[in-house]
């Protein structure tokens, strides 16, 4: 996606319409203002998958291995 409120928010809803397990990470995503972004991050992302920080998701490779 470009940005945030549109194309990671478009990716997001029909990969989880599709059955994806996601895994959001709004530290490796942007928009043109912050408002946008902090919409997506905490009202639509939480009902379409997981939203985890960089260091999370690093974590959880971790204990992956």
């Amino acid at each position: 996606g470009i940005a945030t409120s549109i194309g990671v928010d478009t990716t997001a809803r029909e990969a989880a319409q599709h059955g994806y397990n996601l895994v959001l990470v709004p530290e490796a995503m942007t928009d043109r203002t912050d408002q946008g972004h902090n919409a997506s991050v905490e009202v639509i992302f939480p009902r379409l998958g997981k939203v985890r920080t960089i260091a999370e998701v690093l974590a959880a490779i971790e204990v992956a291995k």
